[in-house]
């Protein structure tokens, strides 16, 4: 018997990223020594000192509910993050602890947005941003930015994006796909734009923020534009800077009725996010950040060598980012010498012929591109750029 699904659930699609993963996962199964260049995950282990936190949570009995917006440790450890690392103050009733960013930010989408609502989403974006919109039915509206602006929208862009409907503004910076970050005067330039749109809410996806090597100091949304702060959440996380990805802790400061709704949404699906996760996130946040430091440098590394590599395959051109483990790179000159109609057959060809797995960039709202997660090892990076050179050629 077929079973009649929702209407809102057909709005939507699979993650690529996952999607990729899985194929990868499934091809190896099959004894394909197949390389996954596919998911975000750093291939470092949790610090020790924040694993071990986690097993005397366990060995202490710390395993039953929490409060369903996290527990008093841990939103007193995200005040002291958020006011040490950029500035903001908040108190724990504008804090919100989630299973996760995406968690933190699908919550948000379904306690602001009313149907027909606009989410404004500057391209190319993560990939899930549209669909949680969409499951929150409201109505995305991208803004599309080329690598002729380095992957960041304009002022004029977002002026002109905006309408009476216009309810959400989502910020990713630095930029899951493309690495491109927005700089202070950058950021007050789209915050005077905003300024002028009072009914805009903000929310500033910085899951990357300490994964960075930009030319200035990294800066959030309403560090630059303090004005902001009454219509802004602010939102981060433990998975990539402490490679807790699994651990599913991200968490958002924001306007205090807000975060109530957003936590009362969370209430009525999945409660407190795990407990243990909450002790370990804590020693994270308020503990030594020589790790950090430590895991950044080597990204550093291996973006630097990717990029290079990229810019070393025939038709392929990749511009440096400032930050994340991903490497965004054009590909419709390669995809013509290939003779592919698009950037899915271009991905095809490069799982079953390099067994290299990458994502589309048509996921991320740029057709014609592919991203390369380098969240992995640098042999594994130099086998994967060989891979591919047999397939495309060296420029």
């Amino acid at each position: 018997m077929a079973i009649a699904l929702s209407h809102r659930v057909k709005r939507i699609k699979p993650s690529p990223t996952l999607a990729v993963t899985a194929r990868a996962a499934k091809l190896r199964a099959e004894g394909k020594d197949v390389i996954g260049l596919g998911a975000g995950e750093p291939d470092f282990d949790t610090p020790p000192h924040i694993a071990e936190a986690g097993i005397e949570a366990i060995k202490g009995g710390f395993t039953r509910y929490t409060n369903v917006d996290g527990t008093p440790e841990l939103k007193d450890a995200i005040i002291a993050k958020f006011q040490r690392d950029n500035g903001l103050s908040y108190t724990r009733p504008q804090i919100l602890v989630s299973s996760g960013a995406k968690h933190t930010i699908f919550n948000l989408m379904m306690a602001l947005l009313d149907p027909g609502d606009e989410v404004v989403i500057p391209g190319p974006y993560w990939v899930s941003y549209p669909d949680m919109a969409l499951l929150a039915d409201g109505v995305p509206v991208f803004i599309n930015a080329g690598a002729s602006q380095g992957y960041k929208i304009t002022p004029a862009q977002l002026e002109a994006a905006v309408t009476p409907k216009t309810r959400l503004f989502i910020l990713n910076s630095p930029s899951n796909p493309t690495g491109a970050a927005y700089t202070r005067k950058e950021l007050e330039a789209l915050g005077a734009v905003l300024a002028r749109h009072p009914r805009v809410m903000i929310g500033t996806d910085d899951m990357y923020e300490h994964i960075w090597w930009g030319p200035e100091p990294f800066c959030s949304l309403v560090t630059a534009c303090p004005s902001l702060y009454d219509r802004t959440v602010t939102i981060n996380g433990v998975s990539k800077s402490y490679a807790m990805t699994g651990w599913r802790i991200g968490y958002c400061g924001g306007p205090a009725e807000l975060v109530t709704a957003m936590a009362t949404v969370q209430g009525q699906s999945t409660s407190n996010p795990t407990s243990i996760s909450q002790k370990a996130a804590t020693v994270a946040l308020a503990g030594n950040q020589a790790c950090v430091a430590e895991m950044n440098k080597a990204f550093k590394e291996r973006h630097d060598f990717i990029v290079r590599g990229l810019n070393s395959l025939r038709g392929v051109s990749c511009l440096p980012g400032f930050g994340t483990f991903y490497a965004f790179a054009n590909v419709e000159r390669a995809m013509a010498n290939l003779g592919l109609a698009d950037d899915n057959a271009f991905a095809e060809r490069l799982i079953t012929e390099a067994l290299v797995a990458v994502v589309p960039g048509s996921g991320f709202g740029a057709p014609g591109h592919m991203r390369l997660s380098f969240a992995c090892s640098m042999a594994t990076l130099e086998k994967a750029l060989e891979r591919m050179r047999k397939v495309l050629g060296s420029a």
